[in-house]
């Protein structure tokens, strides 16, 4: 599902957390994840815990035209039991660029699609609760060239600014620089750049 997201004030998350929550002898391991480390990561968890019965998933990011895609699996749970619950919290959050996976073991005791659904959200506010919110702001790419000589002051800047997405290129007469971050900071950037 698509969704514009216009005046909406979006959250997101740098790190992984994990949270828990039980009911019924029923253990519900919740993982918030940046939506770049999801891929892999429900296999992954199979592998961790084998006698899990369930790895659900909802994921909130931004597509390349800036819109809000969602998607959520139950897997094999029953219909509408644990991913979309798992979905709604997260957009109830306004949390954005996020995946969410949530390992389930059955204790013994059957729940029932409501208390399922409550289970499956419950953990999903536990993590969230854990988690280390920050507010959503748009990264812009900018590429530049700099002398050998002038390698150390670029470093310098961006170590100051907290600018850690950096890509280089050592070529022949210059160093080729990618940067990724907030207009905030590149214009930061940009500003210190021509004072030295």
């Amino acid at each position: 599902m698509n969704r514009p997201y216009g005046r909406i004030k979006m959250q997101t998350i740098e790190q992984s957390f994990t949270g828990q929550y039980e009911v019924k002898k029923s253990k519900f391991i919740a993982h918030l994840v940046p939506i770049s480390q999801y891929k892999g990561l429900q296999e992954q968890l199979r592998a961790e815990h084998p006698k899990a019965r369930h790895v659900v998933y909802a994921l909130r990011y931004l597509n390349e035209f800036e819109q809000i895609v969602e998607n959520s699996s139950d897997d094999e749970e029953p219909k509408g039991a644990a991913g979309v619950p798992s979905l709604n919290v997260l957009r109830g959050e306004e949390l954005i660029n996020v995946a969410l996976l949530t390992v389930r073991y059955f204790g013994g005791t059957k729940l029932g699609i409501g208390g399922m659904a409550r289970a499956y959200a419950s953990a999903v506010k536990e993590v969230v609760a854990l988690a280390d919110i920050k507010k959503y702001e748009k990264e812009f790419t900018y590429k530049f060239d700099s002398t050998y000589s002038d390698v150390q002051k670029r470093e310098y800047v961006l170590n100051k600014l907290e600018i850690f997405q950096v890509e280089r290129q050592f070529l022949g007469d210059k160093v080729s620089w990618e940067i990724k971050t907030t207009q905030e900071k590149l214009d930061e950037f940009k500003a210190l750049l021509t004072k030295s």
